[in-house]
C-alpha cells in the first residue's frame, strides 16, 4: 500500500508539472511566432534587394523558430495524452500501452532540449522512475518509439544548404520574388595546405636572412676598422702638427715681417684639424 500510495503522489506532481508545461507552452509560443515573422519578413527584403547570401544565412533564423513551433505542437499533443492517461501510470509499466509509453519517451527527450519548459525536466525525472534506467537512456538518446518528427525538429541541422534553399524559395514565392541559386556553391572547397614545402620555405628564408645577417656583421667590422684606422692616421697628424703650431704661433708674436707666411700655415693647420 505505501508503494502504490507513492506512485499515486508521484503521478499526481507528473501531472501537474504537465499542466503547467501546456499552460507554459501558449506564452512561449507568441514570442517565436514574432521572431519568425520578422525573419521571414527579413528575408524577404533580402532577396528583393539581390542579396542572396544573406537572405539564405537570415533563413536560419526562420527554419529555427518553425522547427521550435512545430515541436510545442507535437509536445503539447503528448502532455495532454499523459494527463488524460494519468491513472494508467500507477500500473506497473509493463502494463502501460504503447502509446503511453510513446509519449512518456517523447516528453524525457524533449526535456533535454526545450529550455523555455523547465517543467519538463521535473517531469522526465518522475518518468525515468516510473519507466526504468534503461528505458530513460533510450528516451535521452532520441531512439526506440520516440517520434522522429519531433526528434528532427528539436535536433535537426538547420544549416543544410538544400533545406535553406527550399525555404527561401517559399518566402520568395510568397512575395512574387524570382530567385537564382546557380551562383551559390553546394559546397565549401577544401583549402589545403601543404606543411612540408611551408617548413621549407620557411627554413631557406630564415636561412637566407641569417646569411644577409652575417654579411652586414661582416661589413660592420670592416667599417669600424677602417674607422679606427682613420682615427689614428688622423690623431697621429694631429699631434705631429702641434708642436709645430705651436714654434709657428711663437714665432708670429717674435716676428713683425713674416706675418702672412705663418698665418698661412696656422690656416692649413686649422684645415687639417677640420676646422676651417
Amino acid at each position: 500500500m505505501g508503494l502504490l500510495r507513492k506512485t499515486s503522489k508521484q503521478t499526481a506532481k507528473l501531472k501537474s508539472l504537465l499542466e503547467l508545461a501546456v499552460t507554459r507552452i501558449a506564452v512561449a509560443r507568441r514570442p517565436r511566432v514574432a521572431r519568425k515573422s520578422i525573419a521571414s519578413s527579413d528575408v524577404s527584403q533580402l532577396l528583393a534587394l539581390g542579396h542572396l547570401d544573406r537572405a539564405l544565412s537570415r533563413t536560419e533564423q526562420v527554419i529555427q523558430e518553425d522547427n521550435m513551433l512545430e515541436a510545442f505542437g507535437i509536445i503539447e499533443l503528448y502532455c495532454n495524452r499523459l494527463i488524460e492517461q494519468a491513472a494508467l501510470l500507477d500500473k506497473p509499466h509493463r502494463e502501460c500501452n504503447e502509446e503511453l509509453r510513446e509519449a512518456a519517451a517523447s516528453i524525457m527527450f524533449a526535456a533535454g532540449w526545450c529550455g523555455d519548459l523547465p517543467e519538463l525536466l521535473f517531469a522526465r525525472t518522475i518518468l525515468a522512475d516510473k519507466f526504468g534506467n534503461d528505458f530513460a537512456v533510450a528516451a535521452k538518446e532520441g531512439t526506440d518509439i520516440i517520434d522522429p518528427i519531433l526528434v528532427w525538429k528539436l535536433s535537426g541541422n538547420t544549416t543544410n544548404m538544400e533545406l535553406k534553399k527550399k525555404v527561401t524559395k517559399e518566402i520568395a514565392a510568397e512575395n512574387n520574388i524570382l530567385v537564382d541559386f546557380s551562383g551559390i556553391p553546394e559546397e565549401t572547397e577544401d583549402i589545403s595546405v601543404d606543411f612540408s614545402e611551408l617548413q621549407e620555405v620557411t627554413d631557406d628564408g630564415n636561412s637566407n636572412i641569417q646569411e644577409l645577417i652575417d654579411e652586414m656583421s661582416c661589413q660592420d667590422d670592416m667599417d669600424g676598422s677602417s674607422e679606427l684606422e682613420d682615427d689614428h692616421q688622423h690623431s697621429h697628424r694631429t699631434n705631429t702638427s702641434g708642436p709645430e703650431s705651436d714654434e709657428n704661433v711663437q714665432v708670429i708674436t717674435n716676428s713683425d715681417g713674416s706675418d702672412d707666411e705663418i698665418k698661412g700655415q696656422r690656416s692649413r693647420k686649422w684645415w687639417h684639424l677640420g676646422c676651417t
